[in-house]
C-alpha cells in the first residue's frame, strides 16, 4: 500500500493502462511497417491493452459496486484464458508471451490473496503483504509492458524454462534407459 499512498491509487493503476496501449499501439506501427509480420506480439498486446482498460480503477468506479482484488483476480483470468485461446489458434508465442503469462498468475495470485487477507479474515492493519502487493503487481505491470514492447527475454524467463525442461527430459531418459 506503500506507493499507492505515495502517488495515488488512480495514478497507478492509469499508468499501467497508458503503458499497455502504449505497447499495443507501437506493436501495430511496428507491424504496419513490416518489421515484425507475427500476429502473435500484436494480438497478445491488444488483449493486454483491453484487458487493463476494462479492469481500470477508474472504469470500474464507475461502476455501482466498488471492484474489490477477487474483480482484478477475475479479470486476469479472463486474460489468461484468452491468451490462452489466442496460443490455441495461432500456434506461436513470441517471447513477451510467457511474461504476460507468468505476470497475469503472479497478479492472480496477489489479487487473491489480498482479498483473502481483507475480506475474507477481515484485516485492516498493514502488514509486509501489503507492501509485497502494492510492489509486486505494479512491478510486474510494468515487466509486462517493457515486455510487450522490446519482445526479448529481459529477465532470462526463457532461458529459465529451457533449462529446467532439459533436466527433466535428460532425467526422463536416463529413467527409460
Amino acid at each position: 500500500m506503500f506507493l499507492t499512498e505515495l502517488f495515488g491509487v488512480f495514478s497507478l493503476s492509469a499508468l499501467a493502462v497508458w503503458g499497455f496501449l502504449m505497447a499495443f499501439f507501437f506493436n501495430v506501427f511496428v507491424y504496419s511497417l513490416g518489421i515484425k509480420q507475427g500476429t502473435t506480439l500484436l494480438l497478445s498486446s491488444f488483449i493486454m491493452a483491453v484487458s487493463y482498460f476494462v479492469g481500470d480503477y477508474f472504469f470500474t468506479w464507475l461502476s455501482p459496486t466498488p471492484a474489490t482484488y477477487l474483480d482484478w483476480a477475475l479479470y486476469d483470468i479472463a486474460t489468461l484464458l484468452l491468451l490462452g485461446f489466442t496460443y490455441i489458434l495461432l500456434k506461436k508465442t513470441s517471447a513477451s508471451f510467457i511474461y504476460l503469462i507468468s505476470g497475469l498468475l503472479i497478479n492472480t495470485l496477489l489479487f487473491l490473496v489480498m482479498y483473502l487477507d481483507l475480506y475474507i479474515y477481515g484485516n485492516t492493519t498493514p502488514w509486509i503483504l501489503w507492501d509485497i502487493y502494492s510492489f509486486g503487481v505494479n512491478i510486474v505491470d510494468f515487466t509486462m509492458i517493457v515486455a510487450l514492447i522490446v519482445d526479448r527475454d529481459i529477465l532470462g524467463l526463457i532461458k529459465l524454462k529451457n533449462g529446467i525442461k532439459a533436466i527433466f527430459s535428460a532425467r526422463k531418459t536416463s529413467h527409460s534407459l
